[in-house]
């Protein structure tokens, strides 16, 4: 007879809750550290202007994304933690009226009663919380809101992607040529990322890739005007 666990499976949803930090921060990073390189390139500003706003522009970003994952992210803990508190009360107050209401739902996942009621009881026996926790509110081990993962892994991806263009803006004489130079780069790095996010989390490659680089092209086309009509302004 074969063993029930000879045959272990990791599903692509089990990467979703660090894999949607990091393309965030990543495209983050590299769209709006380009654009900012862009938009102060093209106001007619020197290398150093441009070098120093685009390292200031990686500083702030990284930090900012950090802190606005953490926050965001906690806020999701709070609440999945205020949901598990009420359901904890609520089993202690009326195991019945509970296992009455997980035996439901899985009557209406397509279990006849008794084989609902059998599977509500064993598992209210077993670990009634868990259950609960699972079938009622949706929350799981590969659901569940991990915000200081969240916010580590954005800042590092920002950081990471920030760095492309800035690199590209080093190695680029200023004016036109830089302009162009960064946007090329970050364009072809944009469609990498699209590329490599869609091939982990098992998307269409061609479409993820097309989409990531036609919201950083227009990003970036955006700020380039707003630059040049600030820099003729001024």
């Amino acid at each position: 007879m074969p063993m029930l666990n000879a045959h272990p499976e990791r599903h692509l949803v089990q990467r979703i809750g660090w894999l949607r930090a990091a393309v965030l921060g990543a495209n983050d990073g590299i769209v709006s550290t380009a654009s900012l390189i862009v938009g102060v390139a093209a106001a007619a500003a020197g290398r150093g202007e441009v070098l120093v706003a685009g390292v200031a522009g990686l500083v702030a970003g990284a930090m900012s994304m950090a802190a606005g994952e953490y926050v965001s992210v906690s806020s999701q803990a709070d609440t999945e933690a205020a949901d598990l508190g009420r359901e904890r009360k609520e089993l202690a107050a009326s195991p019945a009226l509970e296992t009455h209401e997980l035996s439901a739902i899985y009557q209406g996942r397509g279990l006849d009663k008794a084989t609902a009621d059998e599977v509500a009881a064993q598992f209210m026996a077993k670990d009634a919380l868990g259950a609960h926790a699972r079938d009622e509110l949706s929350i799981t081990h590969i659901t569940t809101a991990r915000p200081v993962q969240a916010a580590l892994t954005s800042a590092m991806t920002f950081t990471t992607g920030a760095a492309l263009p800035l690199f590209a803006a080093w190695l680029s004489p200023v004016g036109p040529p830089m302009i162009v130079g960064v946007s090329v780069a970050s364009l072809l790095f944009l469609a990498m990322l699209g590329a490599a996010g869609a091939k982990l989390g098992g998307a269409p490659v061609g479409k993820a890739t097309l989409r990531v680089a036609f919201w950083g092209a227009l990003a970036m086309a955006v700020t380039a005007g707003i630059g040049k009509l600030v820099g003729t302004a001024v």
